[in-house]
């Protein structure tokens, strides 16, 4: 009998512990499926910071590599607007090297038409899958930026693959006020400023950047056999294209680059005429100045012979004066 008992109480034990172990594996299973889940979604997050990474990355280098000034210039912003203003400086990059980087004007075409494509895009809150167009989606989200400015880069851009000299100087402040004064609107807007008189002062120093860029990379495209500086100052110098392609120091070469910088200059003063009435919050976007105006000094010690050595070496001191003039909130 005692025998029986021990038997009914084992079978007993055993069915009630596979009664017990049926819903406890149900359980872990579904803690399972839940932790699949989990990590499924801790995947996605992290992959979506990945990218998020790579793209602001992406931008940083090649503004660091590409435009090292502007660099410098957007890490003295404020926080709230450095990561958009670097994604603004990615994006002018990009545009700017499509000229030196193909060899037919039809791929150059295509090239703008892709980011034609891409800032509609954007706007449709749908970019396209490449990082400098996905910190510019992000960069419009947060701050609104006017769709008009990015489009007439582009279309400035575009205009300029015909690859010839500028007609007279005129047309290069046309060029320079759709380029870089539409770079420094939205600069401000990433600042949040909407001021009248921060606008002309932009409008005045994206002019004077576009002249003085003109005359520093006149080395570079003469090296290459190109000549861009505007033909009506170069005609009444009476200096050919030919005497820029062979490095001429002659007078009247230097005569041709004293006229160009001094009209940077007046815009440089004529945009500063206006700092009384411009916001401090401006100021920022305003720094280039200071590369601008370290560019006509340095020119005009050099007797404004545009091939002298001390032109072609970078301004050890540049960081610190950037940095000076951002504590002074001066432009």
């Amino acid at each position: 009998m005692a025998v029986g008992v021990s038997i009914q109480h084992r079978l007993f034990s055993r069915k009630t512990s596979l009664i017990y172990c049926i819903p406890r594996k149900i359980a872990l299973n579904g803690v399972c499926i839940q932790r699949v889940g989990e990590r499924q979604n801790v995947r996605a997050s992290t992959n979506a910071a990945g990218e998020n990474q790579h793209s602001e990355k992406y931008c940083l280098n090649l503004v660091r590599s590409r435009d090292y000034e502007g660099f410098l210039s957007c890490l003295l912003l404020p926080e709230e607007a450095r990561r958009s203003s670097l994604a603004l400086r990615a994006f002018n990059v990009e545009l700017a090297q499509v000229k030196d980087s193909v060899s037919q004007k039809t791929i150059g075409l295509m090239r703008m038409q892709f980011w034609k494509t891409a800032i509609e895009e954007i706007y449709r809150d749908d970019p396209p899958n490449q990082p400098v167009s996905t910190e510019l989606w992000k960069a419009v989200k947060t701050h609104g930026l006017t769709k008009r400015w990015l489009m007439r880069i582009v279309t400035e851009r575009e205009k300029d693959l015909d690859d010839r000299a500028y007609k007279n100087l005129q047309e290069l402040e046309k060029y320079s006020e759709n380029t870089q004064s539409s770079l420094l609107y939205l600069l401000l807007e990433c600042l949040g400023v909407k001021n009248v008189h921060a606008d002309h002062a932009a409008s005045h120093i994206g002019k004077a950047q576009g002249i003085a860029t003109c005359l520093r990379a006149t080395p570079y495209n003469s090296s290459r056999r190109k000549v861009y500086l505007p033909m009506d100052i170069c005609m009444l110098h009476g200096a050919s294209q030919e005497d820029f392609i062979r490095g001429s120091r002659e007078k009247n070469v230097r005569d041709v680059v004293f006229d160009i910088a001094s009209q940077a200059h007046v815009h440089l003063e004529h945009a500063r005429s206006f700092s009384h009435n411009v916001p401090a919050a401006a100021t920022p976007a305003f720094l280039p100045t200071v590369v601008l105006e370290d560019y006509l000094q340095r020119v005009r010690k050099a007797d404004f012979d545009v091939f002298h050595k001390s032109l072609m070496n970078r301004n050890p001191l540049l960081p610190f004066q950037l940095y000076l003039r951002s504590w002074k909130k001066t432009y």
